[in-house]
């Protein structure tokens, strides 16, 4: 064997193990929630979750025979493409075996349905989620807020420093701190917090059942979408309800950084009024601590509240108002906005009225998503806020006095950070790839003969990971309509380039071995 076959075997038996790690981990949550199902006495139910967890976890076991002996000790950025790859993928396949064992879907749609949970998309091949067993339903809000943190998230906690390349893979940026395990420690607890706000806030003053209310803020703050009823958040018709899922899917669709600048903010915030208070500090030094907080930097929460004022009030006048009167028309123009730019999914109407500017309005909110590093797709507002820094800048090379250089820089959580050419050649190829599986997506959708509006709309919610539908997405949808969404949901989510180089060395490592 040659020294660089050798080479390739310790990296793999590195990638086999930490790949089969997380399979254990799956069948185990599989196990876990497929025995809720006892307590229904819906034994069919936890037959086909015990099922799927015997084949996951032999499945496992294979990979981990496979990786005995001498291995890597460190996971380099391409080991990491390819652990992330293989986790998502096989995730993604196990997850659907339940809704198939069970004779629910067959395995293209289970396949979809796993795929849009975990890559918290929320479009749905089950016609009728209300008759469906609670196992199932409590299955897909699961994955959507596991998957909205990442798998990476996860090994980071575990694994600590040899996890840094797996969280880079994942197309995470948002280190908090300077130690990678404490940002994701911290990431958490923001996310666990606010679900447990968003259940108790559900069940106290929107009156949900518990069942309802911690499903309902899972696939909220996952911005995934899932929902326990056919007609979405709109079949329960609950103002609050409405309110309280909207700050929900602006939390999931605010990046973690962000969140963590704010917490820092609101803290400071106390502490410099106490100085000014005891006259530690003047009037103006307050005003100057103040606008120096990270949090009123971040160019991304000014970008995403401008875009929602902006559609909210165009949506509104030019169709809200006539279809659900002043009042309704608000609330479901807001509701509606902010679904499509959080790429959440939820809805409390139909589109089937709606006219194409206003559906126009939302697939551009659904391309755009929402911030960096938070559980929402599309191409992201750190992104549209980068292109439009570079376009102002080069208007203003054109009139520059001679010497004179400008650079740009951002605020990207509680830290700053200079856009230099390798950045903006990464969101240059990031939106490249975009629209090239967008107008794939969208042209065969026509092939199929769907016009171009439902088309347009349809595969910008899967490629962003939303979860609207105008009705194309349904368990009777042809083959090859199910499964271009499919793909759009899975290169979305991990935006395409960790996909492409993981086939990629996976090709040209066989080659060498075989």
């Amino acid at each position: 064997m040659s020294d660089y076959k050798y080479y390739l075997k310790l990296r793999y038996k590195t990638i086999l193990k930490n790949t089969a790690s997380m399979l254990f981990a799956l069948s185990l949550l599989i196990f876990l929630v497929g025995s809720i199902s006892i307590f229904y006495g819906d034994f069919k139910t936890f037959n086909s979750f015990f099922m799927t967890t015997i084949t996951t976890a032999g499945f496992g076991l294979i990979l981990m025979l496979f990786s005995i002996g001498e291995k890597s000790k460190i996971i380099n950025v391409q080991d990491a493409v390819m652990i992330i790859f293989f986790v998502w993928t096989f995730s993604i396949f196990f997850s659907s075996l339940p809704f198939v064992y069970y004779g629910m879907l067959n395995i293209h749609q289970a396949i979809f349905e796993s795929t849009s949970g975990w890559t918290t998309t929320g479009l749905t091949m089950i016609s009728n989620v209300e008759i469906i067993p609670k196992t199932f339903l409590l299955w897909r809000s699961i994955m959507q807020y596991i998957g909205g943190a990442g798998f990476a998230l996860i090994m980071v906690i575990v694994a600590g420093s040899t996890g840094v390349g797996l969280y880079q893979a994942e197309g995470r940026t948002d280190n908090i701190v300077p130690n990678l395990r404490g940002s994701a420690k911290i990431i958490t607890l923001i996310y666990v917090s606010w679900a447990i706000l968003g259940i108790v806030l559900l069940m106290l003053i929107s009156k949900l059942p518990f069942f309802e209310a911690f499903n309902h803020t899972l696939t909220a703050l996952a911005t995934g979408g899932f929902s326990t009823k056919n007609a979405s958040v709109g079949a329960f018709n609950n103002l609050s309800m409405d309110i309280i899922i909207m700050i929900l899917m602006i939390a999931g669709g605010t990046g973690f950084g962000v969140h963590y600048a704010f917490l820092l903010m609101t803290k400071n915030f106390y502490k410099n009024i106490k100085d000014y208070k005891s006259k530690k500090i003047s009037k103006l030094k307050l005003k100057d601590r103040i606008s120096s907080e990270p949090y009123l930097k971040n160019p991304e929460p000014k970008t995403m509240y401008f875009l929602l004022f902006i559609s909210i009030i165009l949506i509104f006048l030019f169709m809200g108002k006539s279809l659900y009167g002043v009042g309704n028309g608000l609330r479901h123009s807001a509701f509606q906005a902010i679904s499509a730019l959080t790429g959440t999914g939820f809805s409390t109407v139909s589109f089937l009225k709606w006219n194409p500017f206003g559906i126009l309005v939302m697939i551009i909110l659904m391309i755009l998503g929402g911030m960096m590093d938070s559980t929402s797709g599309g191409l992201k507002l750190y992104r549209v806020y980068v292109i439009i820094k570079v376009i102002k800048l080069q208007i203003l090379n054109f009139f520059k006095p001679q010497g004179t250089k400008f650079h740009v820089e951002v605020y990207k959580g509680v830290s700053k950070k200079f856009i230099n050419e390798s950045t903006f050649k990464d969101v240059i190829a990031v939106i490249f790839m975009y629209f090239l599986i967008f107008f794939i997506g969208v042209f065969t959708l026509l092939g199929y003969g769907y016009n171009l509006q439902d088309s347009m709309f349809e595969y910008s919610s899967a490629l962003s990971a939303v979860g609207l539908s105008v009705g194309i997405t349904s368990p009777t949808a042809p083959l090859g309509v199910i499964w271009i969404e499919t793909i759009g949901m899975y290169l979305g989510r991990l935006e395409f380039f960790v996909i492409y180089y993981a086939i990629i060395k996976l090709i040209k490592d066989l080659k060498e071995f075989i």
